[in-house]
């Protein structure tokens, strides 16, 4: 993480939970048209349209007001998606037993490149059953470059599943809102 995406994750994360999301990445992108993506979700793994634009609206002024990239920049709300980036040790947990591949920052029996199923997490360590390896590889958080799920249809059912809890959930709470009014 560059520093100035350390920087606005420390501006922003207090609100972005309170406002009952999890900060999945602060990304800053670009040359002379910079774009700031902050990816969040909710705690069900779900992220709709008006929740970015909401997420948005919260923090679009904080950023405006504390000032911390310099020149203009462009902001992006956004849902992980189905192939989601894994950028927390949690993510790694979350995701135990779908596959993903991993990117390091190092060689590792000459390559940096691994592609498995998420066996959880063991302390700092990832757990990946290598495709063609007999043992389970244990990979130091810190080593991981960057790491995302691989889109397969048993993740897209799964996504498709919590969308729809989501939608039954939002459907209920709008009714009791409107029951209270």
């Amino acid at each position: 993480m560059l520093p100035i995406e350390r920087t606005v994750t420390d501006l922003i994360e207090p609100a972005v939970t309170g406002a009952g999301f999890e900060l999945v990445r602060v990304k800053l992108t670009g040359g002379t048209q910079k774009i700031l993506q902050v990816m969040a979700e909710r705690p069900d793994k779900t992220m709709s349209a008006e929740d970015c634009a909401r997420l948005s609206r919260l923090i679009s002024p904080m950023l405006d007001e504390a000032d911390p990239i310099s020149g203009t920049y462009s902001l992006e709300v956004s849902s992980p998606g189905i192939d989601r980036p894994l950028t927390r040790l949690k993510d790694f947990e979350d995701w135990q037993g779908y596959e993903a591949k991993l990117e390091l920052d190092r060689m590792v029996e000459g390559r940096k490149r691994f592609k498995g199923v998420l066996g959880g997490v063991e302390e700092e360590n990832v757990l990946l059953d290598v495709e063609g390896e007999e043992d389970t590889a244990l990979i130091p958080f810190d080593w991981i470059a960057n790491a995302r799920l691989v889109l397969t249809d048993e993740l897209i059912r799964e996504s498709l599943r919590a969308a729809k809890a989501a939608e039954a959930r939002e459907s209920e709470d709008d009714q009791q809102n409107g029951e209270l009014q």
